[in-house]
């Protein structure tokens, strides 16, 4: 079983998969979005062919923790994910995702222009890993 981790945006969606020891956190895509109905037949595609159990979609609160309009628009994709697959699907804080996504390209000294198309993919992945380093601490 592999744990699918998802930086939900209004135009894309960073994609992140877990090994299969539920360890490691790796990016595997950056997905466009099209319409509802395509959205969910692409991840009810990756759950399928990744042998994923379990999906965690970042939810972007407030700085003070409130849910504003972008987080409840994450809210309301995960229910019609809820509802399209047979796996739990879990909400994950992430709040600081997309600024720990610049640090590290920062640390790696990537230009602006060239980490554009990999920082949804970099913030899912920090999504994910954070859940999974929560999990095994339970």
């Amino acid at each position: 079983m592999r744990i699918l981790g998802l930086d939900v945006g209004d135009k894309k969606i960073g994609v992140s998969l877990s090994d299969p020891t539920l360890s490691i956190a790796q990016g595997l895509k950056l997905y466009r979005r099209a319409s509802l109905e395509e959205d969910l037949e692409e991840f009810k595609r990756i759950v399928k062919e990744n042998e994923v159990g379990e999906i965690v979609i970042g939810l972007p609160r407030d700085l003070s923790g409130k849910i504003g309009n972008r987080a409840k628009n994450v809210m309301g994709f995960a229910e019609k994910i809820r509802e399209s697959v047979d796996i739990p699907v879990n909400l994950w804080d992430e709040r600081f995702s997309t600024n720990e996504a610049h640090r590290i390209f920062d640390m790696a000294e990537v230009r602006h222009k060239k980490r554009k198309p990999y920082l949804d993919i970099m913030a899912s992945q920090i999504i994910l890993q954070g859940y999974l380093d929560a999990r095994s601490t339970r």
